[in-house]
């Protein structure tokens, strides 16, 4: 299989000579959907910030289709689409403007533009919306910008951080229908999310992550067998894995 994105013993955090993170090696395969899964504080940010480019590696790679940031930043940064936990948009533009904006910064034509714009628009119930600036929408309808944002420019990657959070649950579907529609092309996935029972019918692959350290890593039935729980949930197995280290 192809990785898209391949993190080989990672190392960071925001303390030079002092990492948080320590030893992180996981892929995200074409065409899979990553869950990255721990408590607050377990090092999930972090590890997405290094992904993202906010933080510097202390140690180890980070590669996204073979590529690292620093070998070429463009074409690293153009690969993924990012959805944070806190919507974070311009209050001076329009939702319409958002989109316009993100298009022209990944060179969208106009033709195609306006095809997937009316399209997520209309899948989330944001049509009588565009032409409204951010301080007049809800929470979830500011998470919705971002999604739509990000499911725009079609990248092979998403990366996506707690997308459930303010949303009704219309829209949870919709956007758990997208990405199961967007895998289906070959793009992939990493989900840092709560809610386990969602991700649990949606992704082939699991990290759990623990004070900064990567406590397990694989499949459900491969997680089940490293706790030796056979038949447990997701929910389960991390209560009992984190439950442990806890102790």
């Amino acid at each position: 299989m192809e990785a898209i994105l391949q993190l080989d013993q990672l190392f960071g955090g925001y303390f030079i000579h002092k990492p948080f993170l320590k030893n992180i090696s996981f892929s995200v395969q074409k065409g899979e959907m990553v869950g990255l899964i721990g408590l607050n504080g377990a090092g999930k940010s972090t590890t997405i910030k290094n992904i993202l480019g906010l933080l510097k590696p202390q140690q180890g790679h980070i590669r996204i289709k073979g590529i690292e940031l620093e070998e070429s930043p463009q074409e690293y940064r153009s690969s993924f689409a990012y959805v944070p936990e806190s919507p974070e948009l311009y209050e001076e533009l329009t939702i319409q403007e958002h989109l316009e904006l993100t298009a022209l910064a990944y060179g969208i034509e106009k033709k195609e533009f306006t095809e997937r714009s009316q399209r997520l628009a209309k899948l989330f119930q944001m049509e009588k919306k565009l032409n409204s600036f951010p301080a007049h929408l809800s929470k979830g309808m500011r998470q919705k910008v971002m999604i739509m944002n990000a499911f725009l420019i079609e990248p092979p990657l998403y990366i996506i951080d707690e997308p459930f959070l303010g949303l009704d649950p219309l829209s949870i579907r919709a956007l758990l229908e997208l990405m199961v529609q967007v895998k289906k092309t070959g793009a992939s996935f990493l989900i840092s999310s709560h809610i386990l029972s969602t991700i649990e019918k949606y992704c082939e692959r699991f990290i759990v992550m623990h004070q900064g350290t990567m406590i397990a890593y694989g499949t459900l039935d491969e997680i089940r067998a490293q706790a030796k729980l056979p038949n447990a949930s997701l929910d389960d197995l991390f209560c009992e894995l984190v439950g442990s280290e806890v102790q």
